[in-house]
């Protein structure tokens, strides 16, 4: 349950979380319900919420302040009775949401939430990358008996849209039949180099959708997940990264997965408050005045 003392993201001011003038909606999937490791990323978004409550809203790569831009909060999606029909429940609000014309984001839950947003997205954006920022491949087409399992997150996008995996780094071979070893970058490939991302981005459509997985992280930053792995991204090159697909493209929306947070350690939690600000802040940034 969202602490009840926090009634805007961020604790932002009303002024600039009301529907009418914010450009961002932010939504919830607390759903957890296909993990096949650890479970508690149907807690993820309460924690995401009181990090950001107590995270500095002042950007000091940027000089702006990006939660003037306004930032609504949408009711939760709260479908849990199979992965099913989370998926129809999802994808129907997606595009419900989509059609308003704002910059729609979402906080999960497990990573099987993705999918039925990425239908939404693919269905409004026909040539639409998307790029999946991930430690897993997560192409299998079925898993534990439905497609809409959290291994299953972009097989359907590998299918229907111009599918760019970057962090990968553990998989189940059966994936590789569904993959383009061409648009993929592993991360012991990327580690000590930088010349992956402008061909990364080289390879992206106009439009781009962000499914960013926070176990793409390694986990000695993110250990806050249902199934870590170590290898893996670090916070700086990963921001250098965004910001570049930020200014160069057309992104269009994004979604944050699988933060299972951990009463013992706090951390993880404020580095998925600042990743989901720092997105906000690449997006809006050409828009925003210097405080």
């Amino acid at each position: 349950m969202i602490n009840s003392d926090i009634t805007t993201y961020a604790g932002i001011p009303e002024e600039n979380a009301n529907f009418e003038t914010s450009q961002v909606l932010l939504q919830s999937i607390p759903y957890d319900g296909t993990s096949s490791w650890g479970k508690g990323a149907d807690k993820g978004f309460d924690a995401f919420w009181w990090a950001s409550a107590n995270m500095e809203l002042y950007d000091i790569e940027t000089d702006t302040e990006v939660y003037k831009v306004g930032v609504h909060t949408l009711p939760s999606i709260t479908e849990e009775s199979s992965p099913e029909n989370v998926f129809k429940a999802v994808y129907n609000e997606a595009k419900k949401n989509i059609a308003l014309g704002k910059f729609y984001t979402v906080f999960g839950g497990e990573h099987s939430i993705s999918i039925g947003l990425l239908k939404a997205y693919y269905e409004k954006y026909p040539n639409l990358t998307v790029l999946q920022i991930d430690a897993h491949a997560d192409l299998r087409d079925e898993y534990m008996g439905t497609p809409y399992n959290h291994a299953c997150a972009v097989h359907d996008a590998s299918k229907n849209t111009n599918l760019i995996q970057v962090g990968i780094r553990s998989m189940d071979v059966s994936e590789k039949a569904f993959m383009n070893p061409k648009k993929v970058y592993f991360a012991h490939q990327i580690i000590d180099n930088d010349y992956w991302m402008e061909e990364a981005i080289g390879k992206m459509t106009k439009d781009v959708y962000i499914t960013f997985d926070l176990d793409a992280f390694d986990s000695s930053l993110m250990p806050s997940t249902g199934t870590p792995e170590p290898g893996g991204l670090q916070w700086y090159p990963t921001l250098e990264f965004l910001r570049k697909v930020f200014h160069r493209k057309n992104v269009v929306g994004f979604d944050i997965v699988e933060l299972l947070p951990s009463e013992h350690n706090p951390a993880p939690d404020f580095l998925a408050a600042k990743l989901y600000y720092k997105m906000l802040t690449y997006k809006f940034e050409n828009q925003l005045v210097n405080p």
